[in-house]
This record gives C-alpha cells, structure tokens and sequence, in this order.
C-alpha cells in the first residue's frame, strides 16, 4: 500500500459506513448507536484509481484519560499520528457541533494533511451543515453520501491534491501473486505427497473467550504496546480486529474478538453483530485460543466454546489467563488438568497453558502450543500405514456382529487434513456402532500421535460387483 489514511470524527457521524464503503466489504460493524467502534480497525481500501491503507477509529469525546471514551481517545490519536493523511469526517445533516470545532482545531494545528468529509449530504436539508464547514478552516469540504457511494470521485481528487500526484502514485513494483492460500482448498490435501510442514507460512490464530477474560490484554502483551482497548469494563471489544506480528520469524495474524455470553443473554442488536463477527473470525482462523479465567475456570460457557471450535474443525488452545492472581499453583494446575480430560474428552490431549496477560508469564509456551497444535491439525498419514493399522486394531478388537452378520473394515485412506479426515470402505456401515468408531478414533490419535484436535472419520460401503445383476438358477 502506497500510504496510510485514518477516518476520524465524533461518534455517529457515518465513519465505520465510509471504512466498508471503501474497504468494499463489510468489516467494521454499523449501527444507529453512537459508539458502536472502540478500536482502530485497518483495511486495505480502493478509491477508482488509489490503493491505500484505510484506518477506522472510535469516535472522538471530551473524557478522562482514566475513562473508557478517554482510552478510546488515545486509540483514535494514536491511528492519527500513524497515517499520512486524516479523513475528518462531519455530518452535513445534522450540522457542526461544539466537538466538531474542538476536534477540528486539533487537527488543523497538527501539521498533517487533513481532508475535511462531509457525509449525509444526501439527505434533505443538509446543504446548511456542509456550508457551516468551511467554518472548521480546514479547506473546502468534500460532499459524500457514504451510504450511497455518492461523492467517491471528489473524495478521490481532494486526497490527490492534499497528499500530492508523487506520494498518491508511487512507482508500483512487480509482486508475484500470492492471494490464493493453497492451504484453504481441498485440492492441496489430496496430494499424498504434500510436502512437509513449513515452518515459515503465515498462521491465523483467533483468540476467544467470555467477556473479560483478559484477550485484548493478551495480545497487547504479545504486540508490546497498547494496541488494543482494555479495561476493567466487560465487554470493551466488539468488533474482530486483526493484529500481525512475528514470534521468532513466523508472522502470525492475530484476531482478538468480542467475548461471547450465554446464547440466552444475548439480546441487543449490536451484542449480537458481535458475536456474529467472532463467529466468523473462527471460520477464518486456522488455531483458536479459548481464553479461560484462571480465577473462575470451567463455566459452562467455556465448555460450550471449546465443544464450538472441535464442531468447526479448528485446532484449539486452552489459556488459562490471570495465572498471576493464583495462590496455590501447582494443586491449581493438577486440578485443571484433570478437569480438562475429564470434561472434554471429544478431542483428548487438548494442549492448556497456563498464562498472564498482565505479566507476560507463559507466553512463549503458549505460542510453541499454538504451532504444536497447527503441525498436528495439518497431519497427513500414508494409506499404507493406516491400513496396516487397521489390520492391527481388528485383529486386537474385531468389530462387533450385528444381527448374526459380523461387520467387516476393508479399507482405510486419508482424504483431507486440517482437520485430519479419514475415509474407511467396510460393510454395512450403518449399523457400525458409536462406541466401536470412538474406539478407532482414539486409537488414531494414540498411535499416529493426533492429540487436541478434531478427527473426522467417514465409512463408505464397498462397491459390489455383483449388485444389480440378475441371479442365475
């Protein structure tokens, strides 16, 4: 991307619309209540002819620094101080307001070049609004309908001529294509001889939890600065935001999400949207960190959480966060261990890792985990060794008979990983009973080494030669 843009602007006044509008998806939530981000948000944007990184931010208020909207100030200052230009955006529609002139002297003060926005300008009686500012003295004001796309071609020329044609339109430089992962398609895990794990390829890891179980303080400990929002208000995240970094050489793109309550609590409509966005920070991520309170482990929630990223097919992670605030460590650690096997035992060996967020204790175990966790869910097993295998386990357990008639296991290949899936040719698969596929499901993970992650095991009835042909007398 050629340079950095940061949308700012008191809450409300359509900021998180122009970020989509101009990122061409819907990433940042949107929503009639004032407030709804917290966090800046990156993107990368398109104008016609102009690539660039986009940056959404919390709506600017006069507040505290010790208060939330104080901290959210300091995000939105911060995402400033970053980019090379500032969208200051206003609402032609409902008009300037004593923030808009306080905020507006702000940047006009700073030095850096500021286009002034002026959206809603579609709505009736706007036209009083958009003239009240040029009061702001930042220059003429760009009429937009964010809502709409009206207005983009006079946005695109207004950043031209604050930024200059040299800075808008740097000399592009010849990349290879790389927006197909190979990694996201059945094709590649097909291949018997898929190469081995590379330890270089980037990693997404998304990390949940409840609300309050420390995950932005997570990953700012990781980032080692306050990227994101925290507090000791439950509930600050809402939208999924987007981190990387590098852990000893390896990028890792990191979403932090909004904490997930019970499913029967959740009744607003942005609580909601949040959830929805977590939901699919999950589908994106390749390893989930499910973020315990060390302090108050175990709630059904948690549970509920672990059993929603096995049933999507992740890699999962147990951290219990807040280790700093346990006295008795080692009876603690016992005690979680054996809840951990005992109370999820649908992907026995989940790797769980004490941590603190607040200290930095664990962090570097964690993330080893992580990559353990990733080497494990991208496993790929022979077809030859498999079904010496499953030579092994017949003859050790044979599968149960069924109505007089003995079932019988012919044939056993891997048909994909991430998550591993197995594909196993037998008789009458229908009546094969759950304990005897819980029996082999277990016996794959001991033998071939798949702790922790999800094992999808598929039975297809073989093919009969005979079937269809008329008998002869």
């Amino acid at each position: 991307m050629s340079f950095t843009v940061a949308i700012v602007g008191r809450p409300n006044v359509g900021k998180s619309t122009l970020f989509n509008r101009l990122v061409g998806k819907k990433l940042a939530l949107v929503d009639d209540t004032p407030g709804v981000t917290r966090d800046r948000r990156p993107g990368d944007a398109k104008l016609i002819d102009l690539k660039f990184t986009i940056i959404d931010t919390a709506g600017l208020e006069e507040a505290g620094p010790e208060t939330l909207e104080g901290r959210m100030r300091a995000q939105t200052e911060a995402a400033v101080d970053d980019a090379d230009l500032t969208l200051f955006v206003v609402d032609a529609k409902f008009g300037l307001t004593p923030l808009d002139k306080t905020f507006g002297e702000l940047l006009r003060r700073s030095g850096k070049p500021v286009v002034l926005v002026a959206n809603k300008s579609e709505a009736r009686g706007s036209d009083a609004g958009f003239y009240d500012a040029y009061t702001l003295g930042l220059g003429e004001p760009v009429p937009i309908s964010a809502e709409h796309g009206q207005g983009m071609i006079d946005l695109r020329d207004a950043i031209v001529e604050a930024l200059g044609e040299e800075r808008a339109f740097p000399e592009e430089v010849d990349e290879a294509e790389t927006d197909i992962d190979v990694r996201d398609s059945d094709f590649a895990d097909e291949d018997e001889s898929e190469p081995e794990y590379d330890e270089t390829k980037p990693l997404r890891v998304a990390i949940i939890g409840r609300p309050n179980a420390g995950k932005s303080t997570l990953i700012n400990r990781f980032l080692g600065e306050d990227r994101l929002l925290t507090g000791p208000e439950a509930g600050i995240t809402r939208d999924s935001i987007s981190v990387e970094w590098e852990w000893r050489g390896r990028t890792i793109k990191m979403f932090d999400t909004a904490g997930m309550r019970k499913k029967a609590r959740v009744q607003e409509k942005l609580e909601k949207l949040s959830v929805a966005d977590a939901l699919r920070s999950i589908r994106f991520a390749e390893t989930v960190v499910i973020v315990f309170d060390a302090t108050i482990p175990f709630e059904k929630q948690d549970l509920q959480l672990v059993d929603l990223v096995l049933r999507e097919g992740r890699a999962a992670v147990l951290a219990f966060n807040k280790w700093d605030l346990v006295e008795d460590t080692q009876a603690v650690l016992a005690d979680l261990r054996e809840k951990t096997e005992r109370l999820l035992p649908q992907a026995r060996g989940l790797r769980a890792v004490p941590i603190s967020g607040q200290t930095g204790y664990g962090l570097d175990k964690l993330m080893q985990s992580i990559i353990d966790t990733d080497k494990v869910w991208n496993k790929r097993i022979s077809t030859a060794r498999l079904n010496r295998w499953l030579d092994g386990v017949q003859t050790q357990h044979p599968p149960p008979a069924v109505s007089g008639r003995r079932l019988k296991l012919k044939y056993m290949t891997q048909v994909k990983a991430r998550p591993p899936a197995f594909m196993v040719s037998c008789t009458r698969p229908d009546a094969l009973p759950e304990s005897y596929i819980r029996y082999l499901i277990n016996g794959l993970r001991a033998d071939f080494d798949i702790p922790g992650v999800p094992i999808r095991m598929h039975f297809k009835a073989g093919e009969n030669p005979f079937e269809g042909r008329k008998k002869k007398r």
